[in-house]
């Protein structure tokens, strides 16, 4: 090679040492997407329950934190294996017309939280496995069918009852258009995070809450009627906030 060549090569080979040092590098992803299984396939038939889950995949989704599967059959409770694969349950299921769980799916569904994952209850869910004391009180509050109601579905103002929990820090006060449960049963220590004033019970009712159940998290929210409902903007954020923190205890 003569020395113009040797030039040549040496200054193209500068030439992508240059380029590869200013390239820019991908930024890394610190933190490995929370894995999460909403489990849904049954309600009454005013809830259309594959609406609602799908809304709640899509909240999720659109953080880029989750990473989430959806399950039509709550049987998935009795592999404790897959469970455990995963950092929070997201339940929006109400067993109209399923069989309530094996003795072991419920067991599983326990040391699952007490174990410290986390769970999500939403809307009727709390109504499910009426016969399962256990899971009444895994709710905090859980409706009973006869007890347990709300007034016409309407727009209503929702009050965050505490302005410094991770899950509700710098939420505002917000109007939603759902239905506004109300005398949800219960006496299970709660920590309210939102609450409305229900003309149908004529009291203050909580509608998203938190409590501990052994070393795990339950994160419960009683909004979603349908998908639009699910799509209010500070709900969408209850939701997305709310099972980040009953998947780890905090919010980024």
């Amino acid at each position: 090679m003569n020395r113009r060549n040797t030039l040549r090569a040496s200054f193209a080979a500068l030439i992508g040492c240059s380029l590869i040092s200013i390239a820019p590098c991908p930024a890394a992803d610190a933190s490995p997407k929370l894995k999460v299984l909403i489990v849904t396939g049954d309600d009454v038939a005013a809830h259309p329950w594959h609406e609602v889950s799908q809304a709640i995949r899509e909240a999720l989704l659109a953080t880029n934190r989750f990473e989430v599967n959806v399950s039509e059959d709550p049987g998935i409770f009795e592999s404790a294996s897959s469970l455990k694969a995963y950092d929070a349950v997201f339940l929006h299921f109400y067993n109209a017309k399923l069989a309530t769980l094996s003795e072991a799916a419920k067991q599983n569904l326990l040391a699952y939280v007490k174990g410290g994952k986390g769970l999500c209850i939403s809307h009727l869910s709390s109504a499910s496995f009426k016969e399962w004391g256990e899971f009444q009180k895994l709710c905090g509050r859980y409706w009973v069918m006869g007890q347990s109601g709300h007034g016409p579905r309407s727009v209503f103002k929702a009050q965050i009852a505490d302005r410094n929990h991770p899950i509700t820090q710098g939420l505002e006060d917000f109007q939603t258009d759902d239905e506004l449960y109300a005398k949800l049963q219960g006496d299970a220590s709660i920590h309210v995070l939102v609450t409305a004033a229900s003309d149908w019970s004529n009291a203050t009712e909580p509608l998203a809450f938190t409590l501990e159940y052994g070393q795990g998290r339950v994160f419960h929210e009683t909004f979603g009627h349908d998908g639009n409902a699910i799509r209010t903007p500070n709900v969408t954020k209850l939701i997305q906030r709310g099972t980040e923190w009953a998947a780890t205890g905090k919010v980024r």
